[in-house]
């Protein structure tokens, strides 16, 4: 059986325990929280309760990605053991960090030129891109050879279904996705806005929904029109969550509720520190296999 390893991005926000159990490897994101630099290790350097306290507090938070040092210095044990990598990047809609993937995998091949890199776009984030990754193990524990999986991957990414919706607006006025003034009225009135990935991997806002009540349904609602079988779904459902358990909780027992064929319970994880620092907390994003994305 072909030796390979299947590798992604500290973004793919699941925790350390699931990637170890899968067999997963990751290399980390960095971020800074009032200028003071940490790697996005999920969870491991600041727990996440704390991290979006001070963000709601007004802590100032910058990200950067993974450079081509650092995947070269990632990559090269597993080459140097004679083993062939799958490695799947953060949507290249949200961050160039792939650009810097391909720039280490032209240096190493170079060096190793009988082993295997496979760079990915995953065009996706979060749990829905850890998602994607716990299916590849799956399917790499049932034997899937690594140019099979690479195939299958590439044909089916876009089936992943990513959607978001947020109880505050405060960061979307700060990344200028609404306006001030807009943002205003929105607070004022108690909009939740609710997002999903295009097939370019870039966060679209799709509706305003008035109330915390309606948007959790609405969530739910899009799961109930795009997921694979409708509400007969027999595939996992992850949920991520930015400080706000308690509306994760209410989305993933809606779900629990209206799809009883889950493959398992709805899994809840944190929106991890690259990520939230950009959504901010009061996030809840909503992941599923469905219908490709075609907008």
């Amino acid at each position: 059986m072909q030796d390979y390893i299947l590798s992604c991005c500290s973004t793919a926000d699941l925790s350390a325990e699931h990637f170890s159990e899968k067999n997963i490897h990751y290399v980390c994101f960095h971020f800074s929280l009032d200028g003071e630099q940490y790697l996005d290790d999920l969870g491991h350097s600041i727990p996440f309760d704390d991290f979006y306290s001070a963000m709601a507090r007004g802590a100032a938070t910058m990200t950067s990605q993974v450079n081509t040092e650092e995947f070269v210095a990632y990559f090269t044990p597993f080459l140097e053991e004679g083993r062939d990598i799958l490695h799947v990047c953060l949507s290249s809609g949200l961050t160039g960090v792939i650009n810097s993937a391909y720039t280490a995998k032209d240096i190493l091949q170079e060096r190793f030129p009988q082993r295997r890199i496979y760079i990915v776009d995953s065009l996706g984030a979060s749990s829905g891109y850890g998602l994607i990754m716990d299916t590849l193990a799956e399917k790499k524990a049932a034997g899937m050879d690594l140019d099979s999986l690479y195939t299958w991957l590439e044909a089916h990414k876009l089936e992943m279904h990513h959607w978001f919706f947020s109880t505050t607006l405060e960061y979307y006025i700060k990344g200028g996705r609404i306006s001030k003034t807009a943002g205003f009225f929105g607070t004022l009135l108690g909009v939740c806005p609710l997002l999903n990935m295009d097939n370019n991997g870039k966060l679209i806002p799709r509706k305003k929904v008035r109330g915390k009540k309606r948007v959790i349904t609405e969530i739910v609602d899009r799961m109930a029109e795009h997921a694979q079988g409708g509400l007969s779904y027999g595939g996992k459902c992850y949920i991520s969550n930015a400080g706000c358990y308690e509306d994760a909780r209410a989305v993933a027992d809606l779900v629990e509720g209206r799809f009883k064929n889950l493959n398992g319970s709805v899994e809840i994880n944190h929106v991890g520190t690259t990520i939230g620092s950009h959504t901010g907390p009061g996030t809840v994003a909503l992941f599923f296999w469905g219908d490709s994305r075609n907008d």
